[in-house]
């Protein structure tokens, strides 16, 4: 989030870490923008930060050809500012998942050419893997998925890599350590993204973190023959989930974001 307080702590830690693969994580709800608010007036509220109603701001963005105009200025800001980090950019994903809007799926896909951008995140959260892993949870079917397949046919008509499945939508904040033991097993063929919110200090998202570094879960991947891969690692335009190990049996890899 280049935009964000500590974004310039995040950039620092980054750098000491060349094997940490780093994305742009665009903000255009909930949040504040990287251009003055007076260059974005239509985007922002009375806070000068801007709308935190998803919906509104997903009408607006559709309908209001002004709108659409500053959502380009503000996206390519935002990658910009990415770019003047030096740090390689891995993939794009948008907060709230505003990567599935038509409108700002286009910006994305139009501006992110400019910058390199090679991979995107889909948030497709498969509800029958949810099922099998924890059959004593109720699942529903998102409301969203018609956006999550035209998303997907956007980004591969272009040339982008994409992931097939992500875990943690359901789970949002609560990706602790019994529960990635649980879903591990299940994890279907093609590249899984794992959702994490870790922290050193907000409970339950310490946890989180402690997910992230347990030796148990790491044994349990190995153990289940997944490979640990970044977005850069996946075939740009292909059927990830077509991929196909030496022995030409299916194969699974994980990814994991840590925000």
């Amino acid at each position: 989030m280049v935009g964000a307080k500590a974004a310039a702590d995040a950039v620092a830690r980054a750098r000491r870490l060349p094997e940490l693969h780093v994305g742009l994580h665009l903000v255009l709800v909930d949040g504040r923008p990287v251009l003055p608010p007076t260059e974005v007036r239509g985007l922002v509220r009375g806070n000068d930060g801007f709308d935190q109603n998803l919906g509104r701001a997903g009408i607006r963005f559709f309908l209001l050809p002004q709108l659409r105009r500053e959502l380009r200025k503000e996206i390519r800001a935002q990658f910009e500012a990415f770019r003047a980090t030096g740090l390689p950019l891995d993939h794009v994903n948008a907060h709230k998942h505003m990567q599935l809007h038509p409108t700002v799926a286009a910006l994305i896909v139009e501006i992110g050419g400019d910058y390199g951008m090679r991979a995107v995140r889909v948030p497709s959260e498969p509800i029958d893997v949810l099922r099998r892993a924890f059959p004593d949870e109720r699942y529903r079917i998102p409301a969203y998925q018609p956006w999550v397949k035209a998303l997907r046919r956007r980004l591969r008509h272009a040339g982008l890599a994409v992931n097939d499945h992500i875990f943690g939508l359901a789970w949002s904040g609560g990706m602790v350590e019994d529960r990635i033991l649980r879903l591990v097993p299940h994890l279907p063929d093609g590249v899984s993204e794992i959702y994490f919110h870790p922290a050193v200090e907000r409970s339950p998202h310490r946890e989180e973190l402690a997910a992230l570094l347990s030796p148990r879960v790491r044994h349990c991947i190995a153990e289940s023959g997944i490979q640990l891969i970044s977005y850069g690692e996946i075939n740009p335009g292909g059927n990830a989930s077509r991929d196909r190990s030496a022995d030409g049996a299916e194969d699974r890899r994980l990814l994991s974001d840590r925000r």
